[in-house]
């Protein structure tokens, strides 16, 4: 109780000074707080064995980024399908995103992250009805013990913010960004319509990429990283997430009980199955579970998530397992529920701990 206490008066002391993980790394810190540490088990997780090395997430060669040779797609949709169904994340190649735009991004998030602490300060909320926020850990409050990480977060789509919502180190790339991603999410949600047997528009009619949320994560060195998680294990609350990941590294993804690596492929983007698509595809699709490790390294890890999501925005729509994959053999597993309600559940508690099994029949 009384370490507790200590933790919660640690923690809103740290929220209210809106220097972030970042102006602790900053202040020469060798020892990180208590609130950051992590909890034994999460600690031996760390020190197990590492899984097969020879063991990879599967890559999707998407071929430019249109994919219209007939042959070419039925072979796209076969390996997005089997993929989705058996792993919940895959990388994609030859998407069709420049690599300069990337590196773009990247630039802009850092950028921000790194800009003087008084400039980042205006934007540091925790109210997401702005378009545009930067904290440190959703769950800060909620959760057992603090990752090392800080977070921009803007919500691009449907209502994408002003030129003057933005911060002018990222201003221009931001919105660039997001319009390669939406285009790049309405593919992969025809090739996801496809691999279900369904019409190639089925999802995105369905508004699967109406919301769009890009989120910049920043993780700077730390002091005692075995002690601690760059973010803890949890499945995204989106319908689908892209990732933007630097060569640093430290993503994991669980997969047949053993954790494994997901080392950086230059170019590439990783591509999450989110808990809202597994929702409403009555467990065809598998929303993975992944978490980033800490660093050492002497220069901050820098990644660019973009979720297809309506996070913690009201939205009175109504989501349940799509009727045309039901059948007698494959009653629906889940109750028909609203984006609102889904969104109060997923964002009430720690985000280490599955959701889905709330909304289960």
């Amino acid at each position: 109780m009384e370490s507790s206490r200590d933790h919660s008066t640690e923690k809103k002391v740290f929220d209210e000074a809106k220097t972030g993980v970042k102006g602790l790394a900053d202040s020469g810190i060798t020892e990180i707080p208590a609130m950051f540490r992590a909890p034994p088990a999460i600690l031996a997780s760390l020190k197990a064995a590492p899984a097969s090395q020879q063991v990879r997430i599967p890559t999707v060669d998407l071929k430019g980024g249109s994919v219209q040779c007939k042959n070419q797609r039925r072979n796209v949709v076969e390996q997005i399908g089997e993929a989705a169904e058996k792993w919940g994340v895959f990388q994609v190649i030859n998407h069709g995103i420049p690599l300069k735009v990337q590196e773009r991004m990247m630039e802009g998030i850092r950028g921000f992250h790194e800009q003087d602490t008084q400039l980042k300060k205006q934007f540091y909320s925790r109210d997401h009805t702005r378009n545009l926020l930067y904290y440190t850990n959703i769950d800060l409050f909620s959760s057992s013990a603090a990752s090392w990480r800080d977070t921009l977060i803007c919500y691009t789509a449907p209502d994408p913010p002003t030129s003057q919502d933005l911060p002018p180190v990222l201003r221009e790339i931001m919105m660039e960004y997001s319009k390669e991603m939406m285009n790049l999410g309405e593919l992969v949600f025809e090739l996801l319509s496809e691999a279900l047997g369904l019409n190639p528009n089925h999802l995105k009619e369905m508004d699967c990429a109406k919301c769009q949320m890009m989120t910049g994560q920043y993780y700077p060195t730390c002091p005692q990283p075995d002690l601690t998680l760059g973010l803890g294990k949890h499945s995204d609350f989106s319908f689908l997430t892209v990732l933007l990941q630097d060569n640093i590294g430290g993503l994991q993804v669980l997969h047949d009980q053993a954790w494994i690596d997901v080392p950086p492929l230059p170019g590439a983007l990783v591509i999450n199955i989110g808990d809202l698509l597994q929702l409403i595809s009555n467990d065809k699709f598998l929303s993975a579970e992944h978490r980033v490790i800490a660093h050492g390294s002497s220069k901050a890890r820098v990644s660019v998530p973009c979720f297809f999501t309506p996070f913690k925005k009201a939205n009175p729509r109504v989501y349940g397992p799509i009727k045309e994959l039901l059948s007698q053999h494959n009653p629906p597993k889940y109750r028909d529920s609203s984006l609102t309600e889904l969104s109060e559940i997923f964002t009430s508690k720690e985000i280490t701990t599955s959701r889905l099994l709330h909304f289960k029949i």
